[in-house]
Formats: C-alpha cells, structure tokens, sequence
C-alpha cells in the first residue's frame, strides 16, 4: 500500500507541474495550437505542417463580431499553448474568455508590425441601437481585415513561423520551409487576382460592401471603396437613417452597381438600399471565416472565390 501510495503521489505531483506550465513540445502532433478564426488556423497549418495540431476556436461560418462564446471554448482557450490572433482588436469575443481560462500560453499577433488603416469617424455613431453602441467604436486600433490582401498575409506567415519557432525549436527548419513554401504560393494568388482584376475596367472598380472590410483589398488591386451600410469595421454597429441616405446618394453619383455582403451579414438593409438605387446585392463573400468544404475550404480557396464574384458582378 505504502509503494501504491508513492506512485500515485508522484503522478499527481506530474499532472500539477504539467498543468502549471507551459509544456515543451517533443516533435509530436500533440502541441495544441489554437486561432481566433478559421483563416488563421489554415494559415498556421501551412506553417506547422504535420508538426503541431492546429484548432480554430471559431467554427466555419461564425462572425467575428457577432460570435458568442461557450463554455467549451474556454476549454479550448486553458488548454492551448499557443493562441495566434489577428490583433488591432479584432478579438473582442476572447477576451473574457483569456480571463476565465487561466493557465499560461505564448500569444502570437499576426499583424504586428503591419500599419493599420485608422477608421474616420462617421456622424451619427452616437446613435447605434443600445446593446450594440459598443460595436461602434470596437475597433479604434483601426481597421483589421488586413487578410484580405495577400501580400500583408506574408507578414502574417512571418509572425506564426516566429512565434511556432519559440515555442518548437527543434522544428524551426521545418517551419522556415513551409512557410517559404506558402509564401510562394500568396505570391501566386497575388499575381492571379492582379491578372482577374485587369478584366473590369478601371472606371468600374467600384465597392460598396456590408460593413467596411475590403479596404486593404482596394488599395492593393485598385478599386475605389464607395461606401458601407454599416459605416463600421463591424458588422455589429448599426447606421443611422442619416449614413443611410448619404450612401444611397454615394452609391447614385458613383454609378456603384453592386453591394457586396459576407454570406453571414442580414442582408435586409443592403437589400432596402438596392432598392433605392436599383444596385443589385452579391451575398455569398466570405470575407471573416472559411467554410467545411468548398467555397472557401483554404485561405487561398476563400479569396479566389471572392474574387470571382467581385470580378464576375463588375466587369
């Protein structure tokens, strides 16, 4: 009895040291890796290779900005030990959950070192519905959806393979490969939505999108950004009847076409707009989440398949 006593006091000795700190991985694929949202868990995938297991906190299809966490998020939250977000306070929704989860992890940043677009103030903030005013100001960092030019995504590839390496010297020749190797491959996409771009006339590269999304994708492949239903970087805030008229007159002077929306965003005010203007809605982007299986099953699947449709509705 004395020596089952012995062993079984070892072991829960063990288990407490294991659990109260960060566990060296060994070259298994028992790491657990975990990211905010679906894009980065793809991206990190191209990075770790069959290395580390890699979980996205977010299932396929959630908003960002709408999501809701549960109590088995918090789970995963306390058992990663490694956590990769987008940053410029583009995860509100896991905040609380960092607080609740405890333990200790290395949090990557995947846009540092980038320059964000700061986001103007718009008139009429002030009268978002009560319960979402805080969705109005939620990213004064700027505006994070930085993915959606691939080439800020090389910067990206950088920080996760940084930050794999840290945690996993030992397979920092295989993180170095892998993430030369994907950053080829972004350069490729680059060069194929430069060649898919070229289609609609200069003049046409117009975007209207459901919440403001798609800035670093015009500034990189030339489109002018019209406007947003939602004159936030979340689809959480709501626009005034003010901001409402001032885009159906944006929309009428420009000659903008089309509006674009994520498949996730309500589609009733861009639909009440179209109206309006006689524009016609595209709802079937996926700009904040990949989906289990096509369209958007990979990073590079997602922004061929936007940018088919965006090329298809314009040119």
């Amino acid at each position: 009895m004395s020596r089952l006593f012995i062993v079984l006091s070892t072991l829960t000795l063990m288990l407490s040291a294991c659990g109260n700190s960060l566990a060296s991985p060994e070259g298994t694929a028992d790491s657990a890796v975990l990211t905010s949202t679906t894009f980065l868990a793809d991206i990190t995938r191209n990075i770790a290779g069959d290395r580390l297991e890699v979980a996205s906190l977010l299932p396929a299809g959630a908003d960002p900005h709408s999501y809701q966490a549960t109590p088995a998020d918090v789970t995963k939250v306390a058992e990663s030990q490694v956590l990769i977000l987008n940053g410029i306070e583009y995860e509100h929704f896991i905040e609380e959950l960092l607080e609740n989860a405890g333990g200790e992890r290395l949090t990557v940043t995947a846009s540092d070192g980038l320059e964000p677009h700061h986001m103007e103030e718009h008139e009429g903030e002030e009268h978002a519905e009560e319960g979402e005013a805080g969705e109005s100001h939620a990213h004064e960092a700027g505006d994070p959806h930085m993915w959606l030019d691939p080439n800020l995504v090389i910067t990206y590839v950088e920080n996760i393979r940084e930050g794999l390496t840290h945690f996993d010297p030992d397979g920092a020749a295989e993180f170095k490969s892998n993430a030369d190797a994907y950053v080829a491959e972004l350069q490729v996409l680059d060069a194929w939505i430069v060649e898919q771009v070229s289609q609609i006339p200069a003049e046409k590269r117009l975007l209207v999108t459901n919440h403001e999304t798609l800035g670093y994708f015009a500034e990189r492949y030339g489109f002018t950004v019209v406007g947003a239903v939602v004159p936030s970087a979340s689809s959480g805030a709501s626009p005034s009847a003010g901001q409402m008229a001032e885009l159906i007159d944006l929309i009428e002077s420009s000659g903008a076409p089309v509006v674009f929306l994520d498949e996730v965003e309500n589609p009733a005010l861009a639909q009440q707009i179209a109206e309006e203007t006689g524009a016609i809605v595209v709802e079937d982007l996926h700009l904040e989440s990949l989906t289990d299986g096509p369209p958007a099953a990979t990073y590079i699947d997602m922004m061929k398949h936007n940018v088919t449709l965006i090329v298809n509705a314009l040119k």
